[in-house]
């Protein structure tokens, strides 16, 4: 009798208290979005990466790549001459490969544009898909999405804040803070060296985790 008066007391005790002091490492999810008005009376900018010189560079060296390896596919597939090898003679196995045979001068051909296209298209989804602004919409139902494009003007689009899943709380994510918006192909990318403008109103929004229901 004792012993379950002093479990009672206990769980009196426990239930009285904060979640984030029986979890501190999930202080934020202990907050409701209720704790906060999200319902702003003008627009406001929730996140600010403004690199714009690095994203010019890497879509330089994309582009020179893609040259490169493009007018090597064209040199393999044009310039190389069949020279077969006489099998007799005695050399290095490397010497006997026949490069201007057609299964090696198309392989190469194709392998080179592959590559500097892969590099090309890599380079080109990262920086459309790595946000410059996140920007809340009075009234905060919509949020609007700035990201970098390949020629260095800004790309924008507008989506409703349900249809934004955040995959991580932001006080875990290390380098890059992944936002999926539903009907958008892979995920778009805030980068944590990036500036948090309003980092409370960010985590009651943007920074939500939603589940969709999928359509029967």
């Amino acid at each position: 009798m004792i012993g379950m008066l002093r479990i009672q007391h206990f769980v009196k005790n426990v239930l009285k208290r904060p979640s984030f002091v029986i979890f501190p490492r999930v202080r934020y999810f202990s907050e409701k979005p209720l704790d906060v008005n999200t319902n702003v009376a003008k627009d406001v900018i929730l996140f600010k990466y403004d690199n714009p010189r690095f994203f010019k560079i890497i879509n330089i060296f994309a582009g020179c790549q893609f040259v490169f390896w493009s007018y090597l596919s064209v040199f393999a597939y044009s310039k190389l001459r069949d020279a077969p090898v006489d099998p007799s003679k005695e050399t290095t196995w490397w010497r006997k490969i026949n490069l201007g045979e057609n299964k090696y001068r198309n392989g190469l051909a194709v392998i080179s544009f592959i590559i500097g296209y892969g590099i090309l298209t890599i380079t080109w989804m990262y920086t459309l898909r790595s946000v410059r602004y996140l920007i809340l919409h009075q009234g905060g139902q919509n949020l609007s999405f700035v990201t970098y494009t390949p020629f260095m003007k800004n790309r924008i689009f507008t989506v409703s804040l349900k249809n934004v899943n955040c995959k991580e709380s932001r006080s875990v994510a290390v380098s890059q803070l992944p936002l999926k918006v539903k009907g958008h192909y892979l995920h778009y990318i805030l980068d944590m060296r990036g500036e948090f403008k309003n980092p409370t109103l960010f985590d009651h929004t943007a920074g939500l985790r939603r589940k969709w229901r999928t359509a029967a």
